[in-house]
């Protein structure tokens, strides 16, 4: 039995998770997210390590591997680190066995990414990070328009007229909403709008992939806006893909999890090759 942990810092939060291996049989025991909120990324991480093994019964002594991914590299207790596309491609294998590739939509930038049965990366792009295809655009968006994060996605949905604005750079969209606003455009059809661009982009980039099966399973802190969801299903059929984009509940946490099982798999491989030296 194995016991790992996969830490995500981001850009926006703070992901842990804990998971029990033994062999082929994964077990996910326990998980946290913080919101930075301009605090210490390295201390939230810090402090949910902590409280996972407090609510678990565990010291750090029981921790066989303390994987990191993201910005996480340089957290002190680490065991070892994973680069962020190749723990979202595990991670989204975990939560969809269908998943032959992905969407990480992040605070900046998107990815879309290819993998493998066996949550190996084989090709990506990425939006640039002047893009208006990130959560930190959609959350500047939101905050000029008077919402919550958690009503952007339904109220998205219920555009009847969307206003699409500029796909290449976030000072230009960002003017296009304010025009918008000065002109009536209801919040939903701005929404949608956004929603419709960010989607176009991330598909353009997942097409030029040519992935061609399997589920598209959807990944970092956009990964639960049901409005973006819908719009990429929507620009997924305008381009002539016959893939589903799906989400998970714990979408989120893709990141940790799949440094959790790939530091697992580390960690095995090691102790393989120390035992191998010994007998030897």
């Amino acid at each position: 039995m194995t016991l790992t942990i996969g830490i995500d810092v981001g850009t926006g939060a703070v992901k842990t998770a804990l998971f029990e291996i033994n062999g082929d049989e994964i077990k996910w025991i326990d998980k946290q997210t913080d919101r930075i909120r301009n605090r210490e990324p390295f201390v939230l991480a810090e402090a949910a390590y902590d409280l996972l093994l407090e609510r678990n019964g565990l010291t750090r002594n029981d921790i066989d591997y303390v994987a990191t991914t993201g910005d996480a590299e340089s957290i002190p207790y680490s065991t070892g680190h994973f680069y962020s596309m190749t723990t979202h491609a595990r991670g989204a294998l975990y939560l969809n066995p269908e998943a032959r590739s992905l969407m990480d939509i992040g605070a900046l930038n998107g990815k879309a990414i290819s993998m493998d049965q066996k949550g190996k990366v084989l090709k990506y792009k990425m939006t640039s990070q002047c893009a208006s295809g990130s959560g930190q655009f959609l959350e500047n968006i939101a905050r000029y328009l008077g919402i919550g994060q958690d009503e952007i996605g339904g109220l998205s949905i219920k555009a009847d007229n969307p206003e699409i604005v500029s796909g290449i750079c976030a000072v230009l969209a960002e003017t296009d909403v304010i025009n918008m606003v000065s002109r009536s455009i209801s919040a939903s059809n701005i929404l949608k709008g956004i929603h419709i661009s960010m989607a176009g982009r991330l598909v353009k980039l997942l097409k030029s992939l040519k992935v061609t099966e399997g589920v598209v399973m959807c990944t970092g802190g956009l990964a639960l806006d049901s409005g973006l969801v819908l719009a990429l299903n929507e620009a997924m059929a305008k381009n002539g893909m016959d893939m589903p984009v799906l989400s998970h509940e714990d979408s989120i946490y893709a990141g940790a999890i799949g440094a959790a099982i790939w530091g697992a798999f580390r960690h095995n491989k090691l102790s393989q090759l120390e035992n191998m030296a010994k007998a030897s």
